[in-house]
């Protein structure tokens, strides 16, 4: 292998996906959407100059590892606890849902394998908190009602949707799907929880302690992601994804997190901060080569786009990504439909949680072509178009605010709020 091309390809790659990125972010867009699209430009479907190779895929998983460090340490537990019951009932019914009718329609009405059915479903369970929180911030809702319970749901979701990705990572490896299966990933990822946290926290005070007596700079970046691809051998060690390990660490740094019975872990807000400032190089170097990679794998041209199948099958679970989550909002019967039907917009975008399912299904040879392009049609088109959607329903009702209020709770400016017939 030329090393020099390696050099060559992971440049173009970089480069594209940041002028692309940044292209998306000047029209409203997500930015991996630009990434995503960069992969589609730089491989088979259109000028097909980059095909992935060994050293391509390797950084490509140490920045989904990274990337999903990232969602672990942005997670609030207590954000989640605070949002209450509400919250809860949206993330699992948002969850539950779309998976269930995902796997009942593809399973079924499509004849696919109970694998590939699997793996569709689990790939329409999970929220993008990243495009959702910037969608809530630039309405201006993040602090309201509807918007703290929209947070804590896609917090949840986030949790479920990476256990239930390692439970579907052994179902591919193992080339079956069965209880023995289940019950021992769901055994490894407890034990996995329940003693993470405690040895990241543990390290964690010794890099404070550290970062104050050493003499050589970027001791947190270097001491994290040293801990961060530890977790992820350690990991997979135990038969659970590389990409748990990370999303462990991360949770287990974030300011907050939540053992059995109570124990609370704490994390100093400055210290959590400054680990994000820390590890924000890495993360935004490696994980774009992700998304990159998500887009080089998908070869447009090989899609038989006269076949009738590929419509079917995309508007099919378009519906049911887009349904799914308004159903979970809905489950809240006793707030003003408005306020459902904002949670639920809230909860469609699928963004990037949803290309590591579409990912990870192709990389170990659950989708065929058409689906896997089938699938990353619909993740995209629910995250570029969501952002639309919801401006628009708040440019309509936002002006009504009586109708997103509930008790002892007050708005963005601090008003009180009439109590909900709750």
């Amino acid at each position: 292998m030329d090393t020099s091309i390696v050099f060559l390809h992971i440049a173009v790659i970089l480069t594209t996906a940041h002028l692309l990125a940044e292209l998306a972010g000047k029209f409203g867009m997500p930015t991996v959407i630009g990434e995503l699209a960069a992969g589609i430009v730089l491989g088979p479907s259109l000028l097909g100059w980059i095909t992935p190779n060994e050293i391509i895929h390797l950084l490509a998983e140490i920045g989904l590892i990274l990337l999903l460090f990232d969602v672990g340490l942005d997670t609030d537990v207590g954000r989640l606890i605070n949002a209450g019951p509400r919250a809860a009932i949206v993330a699992i019914g948002g969850f539950v849902v779309p998976f269930l009718l995902g796997f009942l329609l593809t399973h079924y009405a499509f004849g696919f394998s109970m694998l590939v059915s699997l793996f569709i479903g689990g790939t329409l369970t999970a929220t993008s908190i990243g495009v959702t929180v910037r969608i809530l911030r630039d309405v201006g809702r993040q602090n309201s009602h509807e918007g703290q319970i929209v947070l804590g749901a896609a917090v949840l979701d986030d949790v479920l949707g990476v256990l239930l990705l390692a439970v579907l990572y052994e179902f591919s490896v193992s080339g079956e799907v069965s209880l023995l299966n289940v019950a021992k990933v769901t055994m490894f990822v407890g034990v996995f929880f329940f003693t993470a946290p405690l040895a990241a926290k543990l390290i964690s005070s010794l890099i404070r302690r550290l970062e104050h007596v050493s003499r050589v700079p970027g001791v947190i970046a270097t001491t994290i992601s040293s801990l961060v691809l530890a977790f992820a051998w350690l990991a997979h060690a135990i038969g659970a994804p590389e990409l748990l390990g990370g999303f462990a660490a991360g949770l287990a740094l974030s300011r907050r997190f939540f053992l059995p019975f109570g124990i609370a872990i704490a994390t100093h807000p400055r210290f959590s901060h400054h680990i994000d400032l820390s590890m924000r190089p890495i993360i935004e170097l490696f994980s774009p080569i992700f998304f990159v990679t998500v887009g080089l794998s998908l070869d447009l041209r090989a899609v038989e786009w006269q076949s009738s199948f590929i419509w079917t099958f995309s508007l099919s679970i378009l519906f049911v990504a887009i349904a799914g989550k308004l159903a979970g909002g809905f489950m809240l019967r006793r707030e003003h439909p408005l306020t459902r039907t904002a949670i639920g917009m809230s909860m469609v975008p699928r963004g990037e949680v949803g290309l590591v399912f579409a990912g990870l299904g192709q990389a170990a040879g659950v989708f065929g072509p058409q689906v896997y392009a089938g699938v990353i049609i619909v993740i995209a088109y629910t995250t570029l178009l969501a952002p639309f959607w919801i401006k628009s329903f708040y440019k309509r009702y936002g002006n009504r605010p009586q109708l997103f209020e509930t008790a002892g709770e007050t708005t963005v400016d601090g008003s009180a709020l009439r109590p909900a017939a709750e």
